[in-house]
C-alpha cells in the first residue's frame, strides 16, 4: 500500500464489482422474502375473512371479496353450480346493481365459464379473447382482458367456481394462481362448515314448528292447523308458494285447502285431478318427490303452472292412518336456488309429524263428537221422556177438566186452547229432540225432517229471524220421493212469501203426518194476504198439491196474518 491510502481498505476492481451483485440479490432476495412474506400475510387475512361467518350467503361474497383483494384484481364472481351443469347462483362484485340490470340476465354458464364447469381445473389467460372457448360479452359489459378461474370443492364435489378477471399489474401470475388455489381450499371448507350450519339451523326452525303445530292442535282455538303449516313451510323453505291439498273421498282429486305465497287467493279451493299432476306421484309412491327444476316436470304438471314458473318443488305426502289423506307442496320459482336431499329430509320429517297431529287432532275433534252426541242423546231422552209425559199428562188433566164444566162453557173453550198449546208444545220439544239427535245421528241427516229443518235455516236471513218448526208423526218413513220434495218446495214458498210480503214477527211451519195425509201449515202474524203479488206462487203450490189428490188453502187468521194450509195423501 502507498502512503496515500495508508488507513484505507481498497479492493480490485474484480472484486469490488462480485460484491455489489452479491449484495444486489441479497436485497433482490430480500425483497422476494417480503413480498411472499406479505402475500402470504395477505392469505392469512383472506382466509381469515372467509371463515369468519357462518352465513352461506355471506361466506359466499367474502370468498369473492377475499380473492380480489388477495391478487389485486378488478372483478370478480362466484358461480355456483346447478345440478344440470348450469349456473344456479351468481355472486359478482365489481359490476353494480344498476350496470348489472342493464347487462342483463347473469352468464348462464356457457363458453368460458361453461369450460371452467366442464373440466374443472384452473384456466389462467393473459387476454381472455385469445381462448377459443370465449363467447365474448353482451351489450353493456365492461372489457375484462386478463382471467383466472379457479374451481371451488366442496367434500369433495365440485361446488362452484371462482372467476377473477382484469389484475391490477395486467396479467395473473402463476404465484396468483397458487394463491388462489390455496384460498380455494379454505373457501370449500368454509361453506362445508356454512351449509352444515344452515341445516342446523333449518333442522331448528323445522322441529320448532312441528312443536308450535302440535300444540295447537290440541288447542280448543287459534289459528286453523293446516294454515299453521302451510305459513311455516313457507317461511322455513323460503319459497315462493307453499300449498296443502287434500285428497276427496273417492282419492280421484285433491282439493287446495291452504295456499300460502304468490297467487295463494287464486289457489285456495281449486281442485284437481291426482293422476295428471306431480302430486300424484307422491301419493301412489307413498314418497317425497324431489324436483330440481320445471325440465323434469314429465307427462304430470304441476299444480301451480298456473301462478308461477314452477322450479325447485317439493312433494310431501301427508300420511294418516297407514294411507294418504294429502300433499304438502313447496315450490320455488324456476332459476332460484334448488332444493338440497337435506332440504328434502327436513321438510319430510315435519310433514310426517305434522300428519301425525292432524290425526291425534281429528281423534280428538271425533272424540268431542261422541261425548257431544251422548250428551245431546241423554237431553233427548230426558226431554221425550220426563217433560214431554208430564205435558201429555197436564194435557189429559186439562182435557178431563173441561168436560166437568159442560162443552159450551167459556172456561171448558179456554182450557181446549191451552190443551192445542200443550200439542203445539210437545211437537216443538220433539222438533228440538230431532235437532239434538239428527245432524250428529248420521242417516237422518238426509231424511225429509232435516231438509225442512235446512230450508228453515235458509230463509232465516231473508225472514229477520227464526222460523220456529214442528214435526210430527214418522215423516222420515213416510216421506220420500216426489211427495218429499213437493213437501220441501211448498214450505220454502210459503216462508218465502211470508219473508217477502207479510212483515211478520213470527212464524210457524207445522208439519204432521196423520190418518195417512201429509198436512203442513204455515203460520204468521204479518198484514195478512192482501193484494200482494202471490198468484204465481200460490198457484204453484195448489198444482202442487192437486198433483197429488190433495188440497191448498190460504186464509185471513182471527188475531192476524195468515195461515197456509197444504195437505196431500199418503201412499
Amino acid at each position: 500500500m502507498s502512503s496515500e491510502g495508508e488507513g484505507t481498505l481498497s479492493f480490485p476492481d474484480g472484486a469490488k464489482l462480485q460484491l455489489d451483485q452479491l449484495i444486489d440479490q441479497l436485497v433482490e432476495h430480500a425483497q422476494g422474502v417480503k413480498l411472499a412474506q406479505g402475500r402470504l400475510r395477505s392469505l392469512l387475512r383472506a382466509t381469515e375473512v372467509v371463515t369468519g361467518d357462518l352465513g352461506l350467503e355471506a361466506v359466499l361474497r367474502h370468498v369473492v371479496e377475499a380473492a380480489l383483494a388477495l391478487v389485486g384484481a378488478r372483478y370478480g364472481a362466484l358461480g355456483v353450480i346447478a345440478h344440470d351443469g348450469s349456473l344456479e347462483q351468481f355472486i359478482h362484485i365489481g359490476i353494480g346493481d344498476d350496470l348489472a340490470d342493464q347487462i342483463g340476465h347473469l352468464p348462464q354458464g356457457k363458453g368460458l365459464l361453461g369450460a371452467l364447469i366442464t373440466d374443472p381445473r384452473p384456466i389462467r389467460l393473459a387476454r381472455i379473447t385469445d381462448d377459443p372457448r370465449s363467447s365474448g360479452f353482451p351489450a353493456d359489459h365492461p372489457p375484462m382482458k386478463s382471467f383466472l378461474g379457479v374451481p371451488i370443492r366442496v367434500r369433495g364435489e365440485v361446488f362452484g367456481n371462482l372467476y377473477l378477471t382484469e389484475s391490477e399489474r395486467g396479467a395473473f401470475t402463476a404465484e396468483d394462481e397458487e394463491l388462489v388455489r390455496s384460498l380455494a381450499v379454505t373457501a370449500g371448507t368454509a361453506i362445508s362448515n356454512a351449509r352444515l350450519y344452515q341445516e342446523s339451523r333449518a333442522q331448528q326452525q323445522w322441529l320448532a314448528a312441528s312443536a308450535e303445530i302440535s300444540a295447537q292442535m290440541l288447542a280448543d282455538s287459534g289459528e286453523d292447523p293446516l294454515q299453521m303449516i302451510g305459513r311455516h313451510a313457507h317461511r322455513i323453505a323460503d319459497a315462493d308458494v307453499v300449498t296443502v291439498g287434500l285428497l276427496t273421498p273417492d282419492r280421484g282429486d285433491f282439493v287446495i285447502e291452504v295456499a300460502v305465497g304468490h297467487g295463494s287467493a287464486d289457489l285456495v279451493g281449486q281442485r284437481f285431478p291426482v293422476a295428471e299432476t306431480v302430486s300424484g306421484s307422491a301419493v301412489e309412491r307413498v314418497e317425497p318427490v324431489l324436483l330440481r327444476s320445471g325440465s323434469e316436470l314429465d307427462d304430470r304438471r304441476s299444480h301451480l303452472a298456473s301462478i308461477i314458473d314452477p322450479g325447485p318443488v317439493m312433494v310431501l305426502p301427508l300420511i294418516g292412518s297407514g294411507e294418504v289423506f294429502g300433499t304438502l307442496t313447496i315450490a320455488r320459482r324456476e332459476g332460484r336456488l334448488t332444493f338440497t336431499a337435506a332440504d328434502l329430509a327436513m321438510a319430510a320429517a315435519f310433514a310426517n309429524h305434522a300428519s301425525l297431529a292432524h290425526e291425534l287432532a281429528i281423534a280428538r275433534s271425533d272424540q268431542q263428537r261422541v261425548a257431544l252426541l251422548e250428551d245431546r242423546d241423554r237431553i233427548a231422552r230426558d226431554l221425550h221422556d220426563h217433560v214431554i209425559q208430564q205435558l201429555f199428562a197436564i194435557g189429559l188433566s186439562l182435557e178431563g177438566l173441561a168436560s166437568t164444566v159442560g162443552p159450551n162453557h167459556a172456561v171448558a173453550a179456554k182450557l181446549h186452547e191451552r190443551v192445542d198449546d200443550i200439542d203445539r208444545t210437545i211437537r216443538q220439544i220433539r222438533t228440538s229432540i230431532f235437532e239434538l239427535r239428527g245432524p250428529l245421528g248420521g242417516p237422518a241427516a238426509s231424511g225429509a225432517r232435516q231438509r225442512l229443518l235446512e230450508v228453515a235455516t235458509e230463509l232465516t236471513p231473508a225472514l229477520g229471524f227464526s222460523p220456529r218448526v214442528a214435526f210430527s208423526g214418522n215423516l222420515d218413513s213416510a216421506l220420500a220421493g216426489e211427495l218429499a220434495d213437493d213437501a220441501i218446495a211448498c214450505v220454502r214458498e210459503a216462508v218465502t212469501n211470508v219473508a217477502k210480503h207479510a212483515k211478520a214477527r213470527a212464524v210457524e211451519v207445522d208439519v204432521a203426518v196423520a190418518g195417512g195425509a201429509l198436512t203442513i201449515t204455515v203460520l204468521d202474524d204479518g198484514v195478512g194476504i192482501g193484494e200482494h203479488e202471490r198468484t204465481s206462487g200460490l198457484a204453484n203450490l195448489r198444482a202442487r198439491a192437486e198433483r197429488h189428490g190433495g188440497s191448498f188453502s190460504v186464509s185471513q187468521r182471527s188475531t192476524g196474518g195468515t195461515q197456509l194450509l197444504w195437505k196431500a195423501p199418503l201412499r
